[in-house]
């Protein structure tokens, strides 16, 4: 797993900019509210499977590709408590 310490809204403005699309016009051609987009870009929101599978539709990507960049930001920012203290079973 890629440890991305960046929300997958910075990959999204990025895309949006370079393709000239604004979130409003997202938002309207994928059926999302425009507060859902918003706040993924402002890293606020999490991108779930339904947003995944609806940005992989428009951008021509896999929604696989969204959650995986959703996962490792998860993973990098996780601290667990005592994660040092567990060890694997025999």
């Amino acid at each position: 797993m890629i440890n991305n310490p960046f929300h997958p809204g910075i990959f999204l403005q990025k895309i949006l900019d370079e393709m000239k699309i604004t979130p409003y016009r997202l938002a309207k051609d994928t059926f999302m509210p425009a507060t859902r987009v918003g706040n993924i870009l402002k890293g606020r929101r999490s991108v779930t499977p339904d947003t995944a599978m609806r940005l992989a539709k428009y951008f021509g990507s896999s929604p696989t590709y969204w959650l995986n960049l959703q996962i490792s930001h998860d993973l990098s920012k996780c601290q667990p408590e005592h994660i040092n203290d567990i060890h694997a079973v025999a």
